[in-house]
C-alpha cells in the first residue's frame, strides 16, 4: 500500500483525525474503505466540492475503496454547519435532476471499475427512506445524547445566532451519523472524511458506530479550500466555479486558475493537483525566479481542467486563450465567442446589415465603440492597428458581410493588441 497517510501530511491536507497515532499504521495495514457525502444543492458540484472529492481519489490511486454518498435524505433538510440560516427546503423533484448531475461529474474523477478498489456511488435516501419517524427516534435517536449535540460547534455557533437553529436541521447531524452506521455495516467502511466544518458530523458518526454496533471507526478532515485572506476559493463576482462545462465553460474554469494569485497557488497545487512533490517544490521555486512566466499557474490549470473536463476541454480552453491573444478565429459557435469576449463591449445589429453591400468597416467600429468616429476609424485602419476576427484588415472601404460571421452571429472586431468588441447581427 502507498503511504497516502504521508503524502496527505506533506500536502497539509489532514486537519484533525481521531486515533492520531494508530490510524497511520491503520491505513498502511491493508486496503480499507473510506467515505465522503456530497449534498445535492445543485445540479453540479463547485470547486469547493473538488478538495474531498480530490481526496478519494487519493485514497483509490493508493489501493482503498471509496465511497461517495449523494445525499438524496440529506439534502432534503441541508447541513447547519458553517451556515447562518437554515437553507430552503428541495423538492424531491429538484433533487433528483441535481443527483443525476453531479454523479456524472463524480465518475471523471473516481474510477467506478477497477476491480476491488472500484469507487462506489450511494444515495443515502436509499436507506432512510425505509425508516418511519418512530423507528428512526426507536433505533437511532435513543442513542444520542442531548448533551453531546449540544456541545458540538455547528449546534453551539446556531444556536447563539440571531436565526437560531430549527429543529430539523438539528436532526441532521442524527442523519449523517446513520450514514456511517449503515455503510459500515453493508459495505465494511471504517473512515469518514471531509471538511474541517463536517469534525462534529464525522466524530458523531463515529460515536453512533460504537453504540450501536460496538465497531471501531475513523475520521480525518481537511482543510477548506480558501485563499490567503480566508475567503473561499472558487468564487466569483459572477458567481461559483463549477465542475459542469453548462454551468462554467472549460475556458472560464481554465482561466480562473490561471489566475490565481502566487501566494494561493502552492497550496493548491498540492491540496488539488497529483503532482510528486518534486515537481511542486520546483514550481515553487519558478514562482520566486520567474514569476512573470506564470509556470505554477499554467499547469495548475491545465491539470485540473483535464481532470475536470477531459483532453478535448483543456484543447478548447488553451484554444480559446490563444484567441483572445491574437490566434485566427476558427470553429467556435456562438456561446463559446460569447464566453471568450464575455467582458468586452459588445453591440446588436440587424442581420439585415450584412446584405447587400454590408456594413462599412468604419461605421462598424464606430457603433461598437472600439472608435469614436470615422475619421479615428479611418486613422487606425491606415496604421494598420485593424483586426476582423483576428486577422489585419488595411483597406479603408472594406464591408462586412454574412462571409464574416466568424460563428452564426458574431464578428470579432479588434483595435490594436487586446482592445475588442463583438457585433451580433441578430434577426
Amino acid at each position: 500500500m502507498n503511504d497516502i497517510f504521508e503524502d496527505l501530511q506533506w500536502r497539509g491536507l489532514i486537519h484533525q483525525t481521531t486515533a492520531d497515532e494508530l490510524l497511520p499504521r491503520w491505513l498502511s495495514s491493508g486496503s480499507r474503505t473510506v467515505y465522503a457525502g456530497f449534498d445535492p444543492t445543485a445540479d453540479s458540484l463547485h470547486v469547493g466540492s473538488l478538495l474531498p472529492l480530490m481526496m478519494l481519489r487519493r485514497f483509490q490511486k493508493a489501493g482503498h475503496r471509496p465511497i461517495a454518498i449523494a445525499g438524496g435524505a440529506t439534502g432534503m433538510i441541508g447541513d447547519p454547519s458553517g451556515k447562518s440560516a437554515e437553507r430552503n427546503l428541495q423538492t424531491p423533484e429538484q433533487l433528483a435532476a441535481n443527483l443525476a448531475g453531479i454523479e456524472s461529474q463524480m465518475r471523471h474523477v473516481l474510477d467506478f471499475e477497477c476491480g476491488e478498489a472500484s469507487a462506489v456511488l450511494v444515495n443515502n435516501n436509499d436507506w432512510m427512506s425505509q425508516f418511519s419517524y418512530i423507528e428512526f427516534l426507536r433505533d437511532v435517536g435513543k442513542n444520542f445524547p442531548v448533551n453531546v449535540m449540544l456541545g458540538k460547534e455547528s449546534v453551539k455557533s446556531r444556536l447563539s445566532s440571531e436565526a437560531g437553529l430549527s429543529y430539523t436541521e438539528f436532526s441532521y447531524m442524527l442523519l449523517q451519523a446513520y450514514d456511517f452506521v449503515h455503510l459500515h455495516r453493508e459495505h465494511g467502511c471504517e473512515l469518514q472524511i471531509g471538511g474541517s466544518d463536517q469534525w462534529g458530523n464525522v466524530t458523531a458518526g463515529i460515536d453512533l458506530g460504537r453504540r450501536m454496533l460496538g465497531a471501531q471507526l475513523y475520521g480525518m478532515t481537511c482543510p477548506l479550500l480558501t485563499k490567503t485572506d480566508g475567503s473561499k476559493m472558487g468564487k466569483t463576482e459572477s458567481g461559483a466555479i463549477w465542475l459542469s462545462a453548462k454551468r462554467t465553460s472549460p475556458y472560464k474554469f481554465y482561466q480562473y486558475w490561471l489566475n490565481v494569485a502566487d501566494e494561493d497557488t502552492g497550496t493548491c497545487l498540492r491540496f488539488l493537483t497529483e503532482l510528486e512533490r518534486s515537481e511542486i517544490e520546483a514550481l515553487d521555486e519558478s514562482r520566486v525566479s520567474a514569476p512573470q512566466q506564470r509556470a505554477s499557474q499554467k499547469k495548475l490549470a491545465e491539470e485540473l481542467t483535464r481532470l475536470i473536463h477531459g483532453s478535448a476541454g483543456l484543447a478548447a480552453a488553451l484554444q480559446a486563450t490563444e484567441i483572445f491573444f491574437g490566434a485566427e478565429i476558427e470553429n467556435l459557435d456562438d456561446r463559446q465567442l460569447i464566453d471568450i469576449f464575455a467582458d468586452v463591449p459588445s453591440c446588436e445589429l440587424p442581420a439585415a446589415e450584412l446584405s447587400g453591400e454590408g456594413l462599412g468597416l468604419m461605421d462598424a467600429l464606430v457603433k461598437s465603440g472600439l472608435m469614436k468616429s470615422n475619421g479615428e476609424a479611418r486613422r487606425a485602419i491606415k496604421q494598420g492597428g485593424i483586426y476582423i476576427n483576428n486577422r489585419r484588415v488595411g483597406e479603408i472601404d472594406r464591408r462586412l458581410t454574412s462571409a464574416d460571421l466568424t460563428s452564426e452571429t458574431v464578428v470579432v472586431l479588434r483595435s490594436g493588441k487586446k482592445k475588442y468588441a463583438l457585433l451580433r447581427f441578430t434577426n
